[in-house]
């Protein structure tokens, strides 16, 4: 990195709590249980608690901490002995996924806890705000009442009227195969839509729990389930017997410390066909929409409204026995509403509706002047064509007018990907502010930021960013929301770690990588989908996401659950590989009517041969080398040595084997010379190190006469690439890729209008998609120069040392850690550079200088031309000067 300063500052600091008000200057925030907020539901008996601490005063450790956990909050509130478990003051430093070990805890059990902490100057912290969590029904439990639906409605309501002598704490368990919304008294439960999250229904279903005691009264109570099937139906490939929306579901109320059942679901619940229907089979390319009648719809759920419907009586329904659990994941919410941007008349009653950018979620608006019966129809895509056209992408919606003034068409049990509307049939133009666009997702947090003076970064930066908050709903991350709507590992692999930098979401991954463990077949067989309702295609960096993404969740967020519960599944697909590994090297395997396609790269721009077999075989066993590698960590983690040396034994001989193999000692270049080639078997240790700096420049010398300094990979590629620049220090490299502005190129997208990244470099097909997001890891890692360091995961130990390409003249950059805000802001002026760096109690860093400066002083304090310093929870300020 040239720079032409003679000297550099750099600023380190802490979060600040002025305002806080608190007598302590110790805070603790942001408890977490499982990863989640005050969760009442938990899937298992042996939960994790997790914290962050701020600190007024500059510096500080946590030396101790005490953990309260009581069957309820009045005990903590009075100070009295907890009676689940007291940790007392606790010798530890730790603070993120501290495992419980009080009294046993049991299906259904309801806890209360707090914690507070010493610092190292004898300094204790107020108790935190107490929290709230429950363990779920467990499978030794099971989950009361029958599965109810009414045969051939795919969306019911199903009603049933109860009385109570009395209201307590009030949870509600539902278990529904298919999408639901619940009403008690009139009220709508929750502001969860589209839920449950997604699941392998051939082997396991979700159950939600509700907190419904402020829905409850004295006496009669009336609940509405309305029910729609999405997943759950007989035309996708999970084995639906029953054609229709079906529920399970428990009221449990809470007294004397004991849960008492007051309702199920029973054949003597009322069910009544609604004006709803989905129109779609869910297979690939045909998910349709909903098809609305206003006419059979409540305009409420009082009940006069209800009365005045036919009702009549539910089907039992005998479901296949499968496994129900709590789920893990935050639910879908509506997370940001857009207004129309543009209105364009196609032709007499045909409209075009600009929502300004693309998300994925429900379109609403308000319509005036219809007529009885009167059909308006709704079509979405997320581009048009070159001349403007609309394009037809098979999603499609039909509302079929009441025509009593004013009303209003929002979907319920379906979802669409979209920027454009065409609205048909509808004579009168439409007001723009009548017109609203719901953005979808799991509510998971966003957890970090970038900006930079370079306007083109930031537009890249945010455009990735955003894209994967499209992508990522119903507890999973989608290949495009619209036309396949499938969990695919490679798509998964190749954006975990930038979606796992931007946003907290390992419950997320821990609802995805449980529908991976639940799809693996006999013999360690996996798909390349999960859920898997049908085939998909991919291929072994597809099936890896088993492995890579439990890995990275543990890295990412010091969440080691993962890695513990699947490793046994983890091995039994390797032994699966093993079958197909011929004299060394994994070849082809079988298709199946679950998995087709055997790729390495996919959708690399026009000119890459992707395809060729040597390339896709170096590809393939490089992904099996970079499992064998992972599989080496877990196995040491999980104390198994012997294991731990076979997998470094079989990833020795693999690498040797690879580079035997696929190497051109003439020319320095493996297999096809791409630069997936080229740069995977050097990031993964296959390249030995008389050899690496001729190949490394041998890629460079490519990307330059081959690809014209372009970006030249696909799917698989762009974090791979991605993580060699950064991990090389090729910024300059990777910087030039990035700006320019044909094709292909992510500038190349946002010139042609993306708000999100495209399936294609070349944008046919799908324009909301998960093929190059992988790139997201660059902004932090490199600019910002923030990096985990794996053998302290979750950034309880950091990396930092920015890299600077020409050009650039200041970037901040912020993440949200498990410890705290990490954050760093550096700036270019005439003469030095300014850092200056937050790290969060709980957490230290390595600073590195750039690699033509020296320390020079810490804390105006020499220190001897050192290159690297580590600080710790505090506030420091080090000169450096050019070499």
């Amino acid at each position: 990195m040239p720079l032409h300063s003679k000297y550099i500052v750099l600023f380190f600091a802490v979060f600040n709590l002025t305002g806080f008000g608190r007598t302590t200057p110790i805070t603790v925030y942001d408890l977490r249980c499982e990863n989640l907020i005050q969760p009442i539901a938990i899937d298992n008996d042996r939960p994790h608690f997790s914290w962050k601490i701020k600190y007024a005063e500059g510096q500080m450790k946590q030396r101790y901490y005490e953990v309260q956990v009581a069957s309820d909050s009045l005990t903590l509130k009075r100070n009295r002995q907890p009676d689940l478990w007291n940790t007392g003051k606790t010798k530890s430093d730790e603070s993120v996924m501290i495992p419980y070990s009080g009294k046993p805890l049991s299906s259904r059990s309801l806890a209360y806890w707090r914690v507070r902490v010493w610092n190292e100057k004898g300094e204790t912290s107020a108790w935190s705000e107490i929290q709230r969590f429950g363990v779920g029904i467990l499978t030794n439990d099971t989950i009361q009442g029958n599965y109810i639906g009414l045969p051939a409605v795919q969306s019911p309501l199903l009603r049933k009227s109860f009385s109570l002598n009395n209201v307590g704490t009030s949870f509600l368990h539902v278990n529904s195969l298919g999408y639901y919304e619940i009403f008690i008294n009139g009220k709508k439960v929750g502001d969860d839509v589209l839920s449950p999250a997604v699941s392998h229904l051939d082997k396991r279903s979700l159950i939600n729990t509700y907190d419904v005691t402020a829905y409850l009264r004295k006496g009669e109570n009336e609940i509405v389930f309305w029910l729609g099937t999405g997943w759950f139906k007989t035309t996708t490939g999970f084995d639906v017997q029953f054609d229709g929306a079906v529920v399970k579901a428990q009221l449990d109320i809470y007294k004397n410390k004991q849960w008492q059942t007051a309702l199920t679901t029973d054949s003597s619940w009322m069910g009544s066909p609604s004006g709803y229907k989905d129109t779609g089979t869910w297979r690939a390319l045909q998910f349709g929409g909903e098809r609305v009648d206003a006419n059979l719809n409540p305009a409420n759920m009082s009940k006069t409204t209800l009365n005045a419907r036919n009702w009549e009586k539910v089907t039992v329904v005998d479901i296949p026995k499968h496994t129900a659990s709590p789920q893990m994941v935050e639910a879908n919410k509506i997370q940001e509403t857009f207004i129309a941007t543009d209105i364009k008349q196609l032709a007499d009653s045909t409209w075009l509706i600009d929502m300004g950018k693309a998300l994925n979620g429900w379109f609403e608006i308000r319509l005036n002047g219809l007529i009885n019966r009167q059909q308006i129809v709704f079509e979405y895509s997320d581009f048009l064509d070159k001349e403007g056209n609309f394009l037809d992408q098979g999603q499609q919606d039909i509302y079929i007018a009441k025509g009593n003034g004013s009303e209003v068409f929002r979907n319920k049990f379906n979802h669409h990907a979209f920027q454009y509307v065409k609205i048909s049939k509808l004579k009168q133009i439409p007001n723009k502010e009548d017109i609203k666009a719901h953005l979808i997702h799991t509510d998971f947090r966003s957890t970090s930021s970038f900006e930079s003076s370079d306007a083109d970064l930031n537009a890249i930066h945010d455009m990735i960013q955003y894209t994967m908050r499209t992508l990522s709903f119903s507890g999973y991350m989608v290949d495009c929301p619209h036309l396949e709507r499938a969990g695919y590992g490679g798509d998964g692999n190749s954006s975990t770690n930038a979606f796992q930098t931007m946003f907290n979401a390992s419950p997320l991954y821990s609802n995805w990588v449980q529908a991976w463990a639940d799809v693996m077949r006999e013999g360690g067989s996996l798909p390349h989908v999960a859920p898997n309702p049908g085939a998909g295609g991919g291929g072994p960096y597809w099936c890896s996401f088993l492995i890579l993404s439990s890995w990275r969740t543990y890295v990412n967020y010091n969440d080691p659950r993962l890695i513990q519960r699947y490793y046994p599944m983890m091995k039994e697909w390797l032994s699966y590989v093993e079958r197909y590994t011929v004299d060394g090297l994994l070849q082809r395997w079988p298709d199946t009517k679950y998995r087709d396609w055997f790729l390495g790269d996919w959708l690399a721009p026009h000119g890459v041969d992707s395809g060729n077999q040597s390339s896709i075989d170096l590809v393939n066993n490089g992904v099996i080398s970079e499992c064998f590698g992972i599989m080496e960590k877990i196995a040491k983690l999980l104390n198994k040595p012997t294991e731990a040396n076979l997998y470094a034994e079989k990833k020795a001989v693999l690498n040797k084997l690879i580079h035997q193999s696929f190497f051109d000692q003439n020319d320095n270049s493996y297999a096809t010379g791409s630069q997936l080639d080229m740069a995977y078997p050097m990031l993964l240790g296959i390249t030995p190190p008389d050899k690496y700096e001729q190949v490394k420049n041998n890629l460079v010398k490519i990307t330059n006469q081959r690809h014209n300094n372009h970006i030249a990979v696909g799917l698989v590629g762009v974090p791979i690439l991605t993580q060699w620049a950064i991990e090389n220090n090729e910024v300059n490299f990777m910087y030039g890729m990035l700006k320019k502005r044909d094709y292909p190129g992510y500038l190349y997208m946002i010139d042609n209008g993306a708000s999100t990244t495209w399936e294609y470099w070349s944008g046919e097909r799908s324009r909301i998609h998960n093929c190059y997001n992988g790139i997201g890891t660059w902004f932090y890692q490199a600019i910002g120069g923030i990096r985990v360091d794996e053998q302290n995961p979750g950034y309880r130990h950091i990396y930092i040392s920015p890299q600077i390409p020409k050009g650039l003249t200041w970037a901040n950059t912020t993440i949200d850690t498990p410890y705290g805000h990490v954050k760093v802001n550096w700036k270019l002026s005439a003469n030095k550079l300014v850092i200056e760096v937050t790290i969060p109690v709980g957490s230290r860093s390595t600073i590195e200088a750039p690699e033509n400066m020296a320390l020079v002083k810490v804390n105006q304090k020499s220190v001897n031309n050192e290159r690297t310093i580590v600080i710790e929870d505090g506030v420091h300020v080090l000169e450096m000067s050019a070499q």
